[in-house]
């Protein structure tokens, strides 16, 4: 991936979400998490915000945050509702993706661009049964016809399930089994053979509602095709954007959940005590100093190497051909060290992070989520390593 982005003028309005907003995001997560069902309120805040608009440039209509600001803003949010940063990032990533092309010129921009400004919400379609490299291939089936698509094929951690209006899908067509291709496309709700199966039930992030979506010979016109390439590794700048977008927001919305439990632990080890401690509370035992060092030792590094992709992104760094390696291995320390310092952070708080209806019991679960974005821990470890070694990705792949 080779894309680079002209650097943007400075927005001369930064805009963040106040923290009454999200203190009252925070108060409804553990209602929503425990029945399982999408905070409606939430988007409504959100939509009032005009927050659905925010990676789009100001000139365009949006409030013109670029991917360092949302990223960060969507990391602040994850530390008071995981599951609404999570899941709104799958919207933000595609406006992003929009913002982006618009800047390099490329016509892709004014079809997400118009869905943004109906008021759309857009979804992920990119998940599936039986594909560990979405995006590069797929197992959903696309079938030319006149004036458009026939999809087939079923999508699932679909965040928003009931509540997006617009899903951003890629499906394959193999009709020529020497050259297949990838189409890249939206369609809406409503759309006759699309059907959204309600079954999210999951242990953590619970009120993303992320239902299957079944598409059934749904017909796809060529004005809802956002680019049909090769299937293989990214080629087209829409490809290869949308992923520095996504990646690049999850990575934020987990080390957000991080940051949120070290503070968790930090003031629970102010107020627990022993009775074996007498001097004082547990902030006292060196054990407990050792973990909470190890647990801000870790985040700090994780939050720099998702800042500097997200800088050197908005900067227009050139990394050529190392740019999926280095978002991947951004995400992917994220998620991990998350999932270091959730488990830490128990530790420091001791049983009462086992006991359901705490928020680190919640943060707990939610974070368990993170190993199951692209690129896992597999996926990364074997792009990484074929950069480095210099392995053609659009080979054989073993």
């Amino acid at each position: 991936m080779t894309t680079t982005i002209p650097t943007a003028a400075p927005s001369t309005t930064i805009r963040s979400l106040s923290e009454q907003t999200l203190l009252a995001f925070r108060e409804r997560a553990a209602y929503h998490d425990a029945v399982g069902r999408y905070p409606v309120e939430d988007l409504a805040d959100l939509r009032a915000a005009g927050w659905f608009t925010a990676a789009l440039p100001e000139a365009l209509g949006g409030l013109g945050l670029d991917l360092v600001e949302l990223g960060g803003e969507q990391r602040r949010m994850a530390r008071y509702s995981p599951a609404t940063a999570l899941s709104t990032s799958m919207h933000h990533y595609w406006v992003g993706l929009a913002a982006d092309l618009h800047r390099m010129g490329l016509p892709e921009a004014d079809l997400i661009t118009g869905y943004v400004m109906d008021g759309d919400l857009l979804a992920s379609g990119h998940a599936e049964v039986g594909n560990d490299v979405p995006l590069a291939l797929s197992t959903t089936s696309a079938s030319r016809v006149e004036g458009g698509w026939r999809i087939t094929g079923r999508k699932m951690f679909g965040s928003l399930g009931p509540h997006w209006t617009r899903l951003g899908f890629h499906a394959m067509d193999a009709g020529d089994p020497t050259a297949p291709v990838v189409v890249h496309g939206f369609v809406p709700h409503d759309a006759p053979g699309l059907t959204t199966v309600p079954n999210w039930d999951a242990q953590g992030m619970r009120a993303t509602e992320s239902h299957d979506t079944a598409l059934e010979d749904v017909f796809v016109p060529d004005s809802a095709v956002l680019c049909v390439v090769p299937a293989g590794p990214p080629s087209h700048p829409a490809v290869a954007v949308m992923q520095v977008w996504a990646l690049t927001l999850i990575a934020n919305v987990y080390v957000g959940i991080a940051e949120r439990v070290l503070e968790i632990a930090v003031a629970q080890a102010a107020r627990r005590s022993s009775i074996a401690i007498p001097r004082g509370t547990f902030a006292h035992h060196p054990l407990v100093q050792h973990q909470v060092a190890d647990m801000y030792l870790a985040l700090d590094a994780a939050r720099s190497s998702v800042d500097a992709v997200a800088r050197d992104w908005v900067g227009g760094v050139d990394h050529g051909p190392m740019w999926g390696p280095k978002v991947l291995a951004a995400k992917w320390r994220a998620t991990a060290t998350a999932n270091r310092v959730v488990d830490l952070a128990c530790e420091v708080v001791g049983g009462s992070s086992y006991r359901r209806g705490t928020e680190l019991e919640r943060l707990s679960r939610d974070v368990r989520a993170a190993r199951f974005h692209p690129g896992t821990d597999a996926f990364t470890h074997e792009t990484v390593g074929k950069a480095l070694l210099g392995v053609d990705g659009a080979g054989p792949r073993w």
